[in-house]
């Protein structure tokens, strides 16, 4: 006799992803990389160690980055997360993303989502950040194509031009 896998069990979560809400039933072991992956069709957050390890599933959890392969989408229950396809508004780039294309900070591009949304979080906190500090706050995201010279190079870039962004709309 095998034994029986007996009826999915489920969870009801409602949370708000890139400014919009959601109420989704999910199976019980799925993470939130699952739910935003299958269940929200957003394919920019990737898949990798699921170890939590590299990064690559990098979001912003109620602003703070997370490793999405590790939290478990019950969890998530009325919070906020922003993936990549979140960052940047009207189809354009986040300055970031913008600072990581002209540094040559992007090769094969998978670990990219990850270190933007690390990035990010980074530069919510520490508008002028030192290359010790970028390193710090990118220590949890690996890439194995570029290196990160061109990385922390890119994010200098992405904090002058912020601060330079927020100095203009000052009266």
């Amino acid at each position: 006799m095998s034994p029986s896998a007996g009826p999915l069990r489920t969870v009801s979560v409602t949370l708000r992803v890139n400014g919009v809400h959601h109420a989704v039933v999910v199976p019980v072991h799925y993470t939130l990389l699952d739910l935003l992956r299958r269940q929200l069709g957003l394919p920019g957050t990737k898949p990798s160690c699921k170890e939590g390890a590299c990064g690559a599933c990098t979001v912003l959890l109620d602003g703070r980055p997370v490793t999405s392969c590790l939290v478990l989408a019950a969890s998530v229950d009325d919070r906020t997360v922003v993936t990549i396809e979140g960052i940047a508004a009207d189809g354009g780039l986040h300055p970031v993303q913008d600072a990581l294309v002209e540094c040559g900070g992007v090769q094969c591009g998978y670990c990219t989502p990850g270190v933007v949304l690390s990035a990010v979080a980074l530069l919510a906190d520490v508008p002028e950040p030192t290359p010790d500090q970028i390193r710090r706050a990118l220590a949890g995201n690996l890439c194995r194509c570029t290196g990160y010279a061109k990385i922390v190079e890119a994010v200098q870039v992405a904090a002058r031009r912020l601060a330079a962004q927020r100095a203009a709309v000052r009266p």
